[in-house]
């Protein structure tokens, strides 16, 4: 009777141990990650020192929202030299959703531009119109490498009708007209900590696209045009849609040059396998921003274009007959003030 008396004993010490220790162990919960964790004992000098040391994981979406406005104005009264006065205003939007996780990432971003201008005697012009939206999906095999196995999908039109001013009976542009599609896989260069990606890849489908049947018919932007008989007849329409098939690469890089100072570089090059391959399409863009403080920026921007399949007239003849067509290098450069959104 004894011996079942300190076995019982025994038994009863050991549960009011146990009860004790899990009674000891503290629960801290991470406000914004929600991960749990269990600490053993009731040391507070100890727990704030594991929560103070404690590096909560980075988040896995990242998310830019920045609109703008720049505005520029001139105006004369008087004026002896002479001079018209102007008006001029920019609006774009960036938007951006990446996410990135081990082995994972996937970066896409929509970007908006438009302007327009007025003049004294003339009537309101069209300055900037454009909208692209990128995606990137990569996969990289380890979480050491700064190489990932990439497809890209890139699509870039505008959203008005454009005009060779003063004539605005026929427009030379407009929505999906052009309008380019990208995708295809190759590899993307992504270091850790940087703001820099190099993309390459051997195989990407570029679909051209002219929906404006006139222009189609014209063989705008590198469709096959419209046929004719000896009459002048039309017997079949100019293609809506070309496409190709080549080698892709891309470039962009973001600094700081000083505390409030930026540039950005973007650039891409393509060259099609089978229509006069190493003729190099090319889309460059920089842009410097001066940050003046959160709402106030100024900003300095060029853009260089170069594409095989957009043909300029070279001359016209004594008789109208235009003589020949052929690529043209296209630059743009831009210099505004203005304010700035984040959210």
């Amino acid at each position: 009777m004894k011996g079942y008396l300190i076995i019982f004993c025994v038994f009863c010490c050991y549960i009011s141990q146990a009860q004790i220790q899990k009674q000891e162990q503290e629960v801290y919960t991470n406000p914004k990650t929600q991960e749990v964790f269990i600490i053993k004992g009731m040391d507070t000098i100890n727990l704030s020192k594991v929560i103070s040391e404690y590096k909560p994981l980075p988040p896995r979406w990242k998310k830019v929202n920045k609109i703008g406005m720049n505005v520029s104005e001139i105006a004369f009264i008087n004026w002896s030299a002479g001079g018209n006065n102007s008006i001029s205003g920019l609006s774009n939007a960036l938007f951006e959703r990446n996410y990135k996780h081990e082995k994972v990432q996937w970066n896409n971003e929509l970007i908006m531009r438009f302007g327009l201008n007025i003049q004294d005697g003339q009537k309101i012009r069209k300055s900037e119109d454009a909208l692209a939206i990128n995606s990137t999906l990569g996969f990289r095999m380890d979480n050491l490498s700064n190489w990932y196995f990439s497809a890209k999908a890139n699509f870039n039109t505008q959203f008005a009708k454009g005009y060779k001013y003063p004539d605005r009976d026929n427009p030379i542009s407009q929505f999906m007209a052009p309008g380019y599609f990208l995708f295809g896989f190759g590899s993307e260069y992504s270091p850790e900590g940087k703001d820099l990606k190099l993309y390459l890849s051997p195989i990407t489908q570029k679909s051209t696209f002219v929906l404006d049947q006139d222009l189609a018919d014209q063989g705008a932007f590198g469709v096959p045009k419209a046929e004719y008989d000896a009459n002048g007849v039309k017997i079949r329409d100019g293609q809506n849609v070309d496409t190709e098939i080549g080698i892709l690469v891309t470039n962009s890089y973001q600094t700081k040059i000083y505390d409030n100072m930026f540039l950005s570089n973007r650039i891409t090059l393509y060259t099609d396998y089978l229509n006069s391959f190493g003729n190099v399409d090319i889309n460059w863009l920089i842009d410097v921003e001066l940050k003046v403080n959160e709402y106030v920026v100024a900003n300095v921007g060029t853009q260089l274009i170069y594409d095989n399949d957009i043909k300029f007239e070279e001359r016209t003849l004594a008789n109208g007959e235009k003589f020949s067509y052929s690529p043209k290098v296209q630059f743009k450069q831009s210099l505004g003030v203005g304010v700035v959104y984040n959210f």
